[in-house]
């Protein structure tokens, strides 16, 4: 078995891939993060629960459909690694491009990964909206 070093590497790399795959805007690259065939879960910033692959690839769908540029800065991760499951807390510092234009917002994010023979996949993601500056 990996040593915990080792795992919390792999699961900060998965991580590195689902930020890749969502500035991307790109379906196929996200599903490829996901755990599809797992009761999987999805909160955006401000939406209700989304539960189940199909729901949360519609969600993804929306925000891809709807976005034309979006970048992130993710900083202060805390991995945690038990056995086959994994969270990942992190601020997002999200950049996107609206009307031409650069808009920063902040968001709170936990990230669940479960362990599967092809590597770490995407469980569920949260992303909580920062409201003040304090961190």
């Amino acid at each position: 078995m990996a040593s915990l070093e080792n795992q919390e590497f792999e699961v900060e790399q998965a991580n590195e891939r689902f930020y890749r795959a969502f500035e991307s805007l790109d379906i196929h690259k996200m599903e490829a993060v996901w755990a599809t065939h797992e009761p999987v879960k999805c909160i955006h910033p401000g939406w209700e629960i989304r539960s189940g692959w199909p729901a949360v690839r519609d969600s993804w769908v929306l925000i891809f459909n709807h976005t034309t540029g979006m970048r992130f800065e993710v900083t202060d991760l805390d991995i945690v690694v038990k056995g086959n499951l994994a969270w990942v807390i992190c601020m997002e510092q999200v950049t996107m491009m609206v009307d031409g234009e650069p808009h920063v917002s902040r968001v709170l994010a936990t990230n669940l990964y479960l362990k599967r023979p092809t590597g770490w996949l995407m469980i569920h993601h949260h992303g909580s909206p920062v409201m003040s500056g304090a961190s």
